[in-house]
C-alpha cells in the first residue's frame, strides 16, 4: 500500500515519506520493544546503540540466542574502495537472519588470517504492504578495512559466531582484493547500467571477470527492486527482496573487483528515508568524500593511478523524473567543480571520468537527453575538459562524437581518437547491462556494421516537457547487451597517456573503440 496516486502527485518525495510512515503506524505493525538504530533509518547503524522503535521494524529473524551460526552461511558480498583505493577497502555482505559477532579474516596469504576485524550490521526492515513484497527484514554486514599497503593483494573471509572462514572446510569460501597503486601504472576499467536480475545480467558479469578489471563502475538503476523508477511510494512492484537476488548474482565479481556505484531514478525507495535512499545506505558503504553524505550518498571521488573517477547523482537535476529534484539545493555542482577544479591541477592525475545516470547526450527513443545534466553539468564538463562521461538509463549503446557547446567539434569515427584539452567531450550510453532494450529512430551503426547518417531526430527532457531536436552527434548505435572496457596506459612525461574506450557485446564481440588521448604532466 502506497501513497493514493492523486496525492502522490501533489507531494514531495519527503512527504510521501512521512505519510507512509504515519500509515504503517506504531500501533499497527512494531511487534517489539527496541531495536537497533540501523533498522529505524535504514541507514548507518550505531554499534551497540539501541532506541525505542519510532517507525514500524520488528524482528522477523529467530532470536538470536537461538541461531545456530554454523548452518548459516554469508553471501552477496560486494567491495567498495574507501576514500584512498590505496589504502582503503570495504567488504560488504548479507546473512540471512541474525547473527552473533559478525567479523572479517583478513592476511596477505590464505593460510594466515589471523587479524580479526569485527562487522558493522545494518538492519534493513520492510513491512508487508510496502510495495509487492511480504513483511522480510534484511542484514547487510561492513567491515571497513585502513591502512592497507598500495598495491597489495590480501586474502579475506568473512563470519560470525559459528561461522569462522579460517576453518578448513570453510576455505573455499575465501575471496581475495588487491588494493591500489601508489603510482601511475597501467590498468583497465569496465563500466555499465541498468543491471537488474536475470540472465543477461550475469552473461556480462561473467564477461567482466574476463576483462580482470582494478575495479567496476555501475552507472545507475542497480537491482530494480522498484521497476516503477519514478521515486515515488506509490510506484508499484516494489520487492526488497530482489536485492537478495542482485547481490547473489553479482558476487562472483564484487567479492574481488570494487563495485563502485552511482544511483539512478530505480534506486530511489521512498519508503526508507525523506530522500529514497535509506536502503541504498544499508547495502553499500561507499567513500563518504561528497558534499552531501546524508542527502546525497551517492556522489563521491576517488583516484586510482593517474585517473580520477567522480561519481553523481542525476536525480538532484533531472527534468524528466523530479522526484529529488533540487535535492542539493546546488551543493552538489559546487562540489563537482572543486573536485574539477581539483584533479585538473593535480600533477599525478592524467585523466579525469565523470559517470552518472541520466544522459547528457543520447538518442534512445524512450528518455533521450536530459536538460538538467546539460544546464547544470556540461558546462563544467567542457570547461574542464573531462576525459569521458559514461552514462545508463537508456537501455542501449550509443555513443556520441566529440561535443563542445552543443555542437560536435570534430567527428571520431570507429578507431579515432579525442583529444579533450582542444577537441571536447566524449559521451558514452551503456545502459545495456541486462534489462529489456530500448529502440532508436536511426539505423544501427557499430564496428563492422556501420552506417553513418547526417542528422537524427531526438528530444531532450527540459523543465516545461519534452523538446524535439535534431542532432548530428550520434555516431555509434548498438542495440543488444554489453558494456565498457577502458584501458588506461599511462605515459612518460611529454608524452601522451591514453584511455582506450571498448564497447562489448554480449557475446564478446566488439563494438566500438576509440583512444581519449592526453600529453602527460
Amino acid at each position: 500500500m502506497g501513497v493514493p496516486e492523486q496525492l502522490a502527485d501533489r507531494m514531495s518525495m519527503a512527504e510521501q515519506h512521512e505519510y507512509l510512515r504515519a500509515t504503517f503506524s506504531r500501533r499497527t505493525m512494531i511487534r517489539g520493544g527496541a531495536v537497533t538504530i540501523g533498522a529505524v533509518t535504514g541507514g548507518a547503524f550505531v554499534p551497540g546503540a539501541v532506541a525505542q522503535a519510532a517507525v514500524p521494524t520488528r524482528a522477523t529473524a529467530p532470536a538470536t540466542e537461538t541461531v545456530d551460526g554454523a548452518l548459516v552461511a554469508p553471501f552477496g558480498r560486494h567491495l567498495a574502495y574507501g576514500n584512498d583505493p590505496r589504502t582503503e577497502m570495504t567488504v560488504s555482505w548479507q546473512v540471512p537472519v541474525a547473527v552473533k559477532k559478525p567479523f572479517i579474516r583478513i592476511g596477505a596469504h590464505p593460510w594466515d588470517l589471523s587479524r580479526k576485524i569485527d562487522a558493522e550490521v545494518r538492519t534493513l526492515y520492510t513491512p508487508a504492504g510496502v510495495g509487492a513484497g511480504a513483511d522480510h527484514t534484511q542484514y547487510y554486514l561492513h567491515a571497513k578495512l585502513s591502512h592497507l599497503r598500495p598495491g597489495q593483494t590480501y586474502y579475506y573471509g568473512v563470519g560470525h559466531q559459528g561461522f569462522d572462514p579460517a576453518a578448513a572446510h570453510l576455505t573455499g569460501t575465501l575471496g581475495t582484493f588487491t588494493t591500489a597503486p601508489d603510482h601511475k601504472k597501467a590498468f583497465t576499467f569496465t563500466a555499465f547500467g541498468d543491471e537488474g536480475v536475470g540472465y543477461h545480467g550475469l552473461a556480462n558479469n561473467s564477461l567482466l571477470l574476463g576483462q580482470n578489471p582494478a575495479f567496476h563502475l555501475h552507472a545507475g538503476d542497480i537491482a530494480y527492486a522498484d521497476p516503477t523508477g519514478s521515486g515515488q511510494s506509490s510506484d508499484t512492484g516494489f520487492d526488497a527482496r530482489v536485492w537478495d537476488q542482485f547481490l547473489a548474482q553479482t558476487e562472483s565479481v564484487a567479492k574481488s573487483v570494487p563495485w563502485m556505484p552511482a544511483y539512478g531514478n530505480h534506486d530511489m525507495e521512498a519508503w526508507y528515508a525523506p530522500h529514497g535512499y535509506g536502503g541504498e545506505e544499508a547495502r553499500w558503504n561507499l567513500p563518504d568524500n561528497g558534499p552531501d553524505k546524508k542527502n546525497l550518498p551517492g556522489v563521491y571521488s576517488f583516484v586510482y593511478g593517474n585517473t580520477a573517477i567522480i561519481s553523481l547523482d542525476a536525480n538532484d537535476i533531472s527534468f524528466e523524473i523530479p522526484a529529488n529534484l533540487g535535492l542539493s539545493g546546488g551543493t552538489q555542482t559546487t562540489w563537482l567543480e572543486t573536485q574539477l577544479k581539483k584533479y585538473r591541477a593535480a600533477k599525478d592525475v592524467d585523466f579525469v571520468v565523470v559517470f552518472f545516470h541520466h544522459c547528457a547526450y543520447c538518442t534512445s527513443t524512450a528518455h533521450a537527453s536530459e536538460g538538467g545534466v546539460r544546464q547544470e553539468w556540461v558546462p563544467l564538463f567542457e570547461k574542464y575538459h573531462v576525459d569521458l562521461v559514461i552514462n545508463g538509463h537508456n537501455h542501449q549503446y550509443e555513443r556520441t562524437d566529440v561535443i563542445k557547446g552543443g555542437k560536435v567539434t570534430k567527428k571520431l569515427p570507429i578507431g579515432g581518437t579525442a583529444y579533450p584539452e582542444t577537441d571536447g567531450v566524449v559521451y558514452v550510453t551503456a545502459g545495456a547491462a541486462g534489462r529489456s532494450l530500448y529502440a532508436f529512430s536511426a539505423p544501427l551503426s557499430y564496428e563492422g556494421h556501420e552506417k553513418e547518417v547526417e542528422s537524427v531526430a531526438s528530444f531532450v527532457n527540459t523543465k516545461s516537457g519534452k523538446v524535439d531536436e535534431t542532432v548530428t552527434w550520434s555516431r555509434v548505435r548498438y542495440l543488444d547487451y554489453s558494456f565498457l572496457r577502458v584501458d588506461v596506459t599511462p605515459a612518460a612525461k611529454g608524452r601522451y597517456a591514453t584511455l582506450t574506450v571498448r564497447g562489448i557485446a554480449e557475446t564478446g564481440d566488439r563494438i566500438d573503440h576509440f583512444t581519449v588521448a592526453r600529453r602527460a604532466k
